[in-house]
């Protein structure tokens, strides 16, 4: 493989382009889903192929091919520069591509069990184990357990004399119970919605999550929503857990912070930004106690890798400190407008997609309370935890979001459960609003395997951490006229 890529860079280099690189990838896939005791799916999947980005006269070029031969390579080179060069008759604004320093290197997931060397029979036999124990609650009539396991190997070589390998591993697992009585409908999940948790760790990371020991709990809460109260229509304090907080940072942080959305590169598709370059170094963001950081380096985080798919290190940057405005997700093509260099972001839905600017792990950092001390402290309010849904402006600054559960807090202390619990804000307004954060014992990484960006759509696996977080003067439940 190194002496094709090499091939094809020297090939661009007698063409006197300004910059060519190709990424060979190699992606294996294996999902297993389980529904009312039965097996929905067990899959596996396997693509591999090439794409190759040549840079000429200020425009880029892109193709690609999943027959990875030397005479193949040569044609989709072709293909490229003829679109490159087309591309540079009609170019807006020139690209600045500033040049880097050469690499040469590996990285590799650490592991400890190889998920594609477990028998899917185990991997079964726990799922099924645990959509059973969900289904002994006779209110329960819909259970499902779910586990993926994704293994991806990346050669990055350009013609700067970079030469990357990367083999990344990740996993995943979780169940849901949906509990249903005449109309009403309701849904608890472990350890989070929309298929469970996903880490960069082997098959260890699914045992951890102990899904049949969780299962009877999240079955009975299903059930016990049914009776529950509806959610308060009101302006209060609100407690969220971590894993509703991680999306939170994901949609008003995450997204926005994304420089070649900024931009307005993606404003057709995945919308704009309410942020400007200009903002970077005094817009105050949030309260004094909002420190985030992209920190592609974090051990686990589905946003955790070596090298970006442009052969930039995997970094650990500051966003926001003390709730100000100080960096943004950017690659070598966008770091310019902020006078920095690139931090590493830019990801690629496998072989046949160009690069984008995508989150790594966006991760809010641990504050100073433990949970009951941060509730203990709550005259009235709202604890509420598990995604349900969102919704958001394509400049990320007005959104609601539901959830799973939440429970009232009254006088300190953890209340009556309450059902279809909905909250809205204004995202400066919101992050300023918070007034404390769980500290490290609580903090969690949850992983987002669904991120959507681009056209032709692509779909990023990103991190988030955080501990639960409290935020005062919050409009929750429907807003009344």
């Amino acid at each position: 493989m190194k002496t094709l890529a090499q091939n094809i860079l020297d090939l661009a280099k007698l063409k006197k382009v300004t910059y060519a690189d190709i990424r060979v990838v190699r992606r294996q896939s294996e999902e297993i889903e389980v529904k009312n005791g039965k097996v929905e799916a067990l899959t596996h999947d396997e693509d591999f192929g090439f794409g190759i980005r040549v840079l000429y006269q200020g425009a880029w070029g892109f193709a690609c091919s999943s027959k990875v031969t030397k005479g193949e390579m040569g044609a989709v080179f072709a293909r490229a520069l003829k679109i490159a060069k087309a591309s540079s008759k009609i170019k807006g604004k020139e690209i600045v591509f500033p040049s880097a320093s050469r690499i040469v290197d590996q990285y590799k997931t650490p592991i400890s069990i190889d998920p594609f060397s477990v028998a899917p029979e185990m991997k079964l036999g726990l799922l099924l184990k645990a959509d059973e124990i969900l289904r002994r609650n006779k209110k329960v009539k819909i259970s499902e357990a779910f586990m993926g396991s994704y293994k991806t190997e990346k050669t990055f070589a350009s013609t700067e004399g970079s030469h990357i390998e990367q083999e990344i591993i990740e996993c995943g697992a979780g169940i849901s119970a949906t509990a249903i009585e005449g109309s009403e409908v309701q849904v608890r999940s472990y350890p989070n919605s929309f298929r469970g948790n996903f880490s960069t760790q082997g098959y260890e990371w699914v045992e951890k999550l102990a899904l049949q020991d969780r299962a009877e709990r999240i079955a009975d809460e299903a059930a016990q929503l049914l009776s529950a109260k509806p959610c308060p229509s009101k302006t209060t304090t609100l407690i969220l857990d971590s894993s509703q907080l991680a999306l939170q940072i994901h949609e008003s942080i995450g997204h926005p912070i994304e420089l070649d959305r900024i931009l307005g590169t993606e404003a057709s598709y995945a919308g704009t930004s309410f942020l400007k370059p200009e903002m970077v170094g005094h817009f105050k963001y949030g309260s004094e106690l909002i420190n985030i950081v992209a920190d592609a380096t974090c051990p686990g985080g589905l946003g955790t890798f070596g090298y970006d798919d442009e052969g930039v290190k995997a970094q650990r940057v500051p966003i926001l400190s003390n709730g100000i405005l100080t960096n943004l997700l950017t690659s070598r093509e966008t770091a310019h407008h902020l006078k920095k260099e690139s931090n590493g972001t830019m990801r690629a839905d496998g072989w046949n997609r160009i690069p984008l600017i995508r989150m790594t792990n966006v991760n809010l950092e641990p504050g100073a309370w433990t949970l009951d001390q941060m509730i203990a402290d709550t005259e009235e309010g709202l604890f509420l935890t598990t995604n349900r849904s969102w919704s958001i402006d394509d400049k990320r600054i007005n959104f609601q979001f539901g959830t799973e559960i939440g429970w009232e807090i009254k006088n300190g202390k953890l209340g009556e459960m309450v059902k279809n619990p909905t909250y809205t804000g204004i995202t400066p307004k919101f992050w300023n609003s918070c007034d404390a954060i769980g500290n490290g014992d609580h903090w969690q990484l949850w992983g987002t395997p669904n991120c959507g960006k681009g056209e032709p759509g692509q779909v990023a696996h990103v991190g988030h951490g955080t501990a639960p977080a409290r935020f005062r003067n919050v409009q929750v439940g429907v807003m009344k006229e």
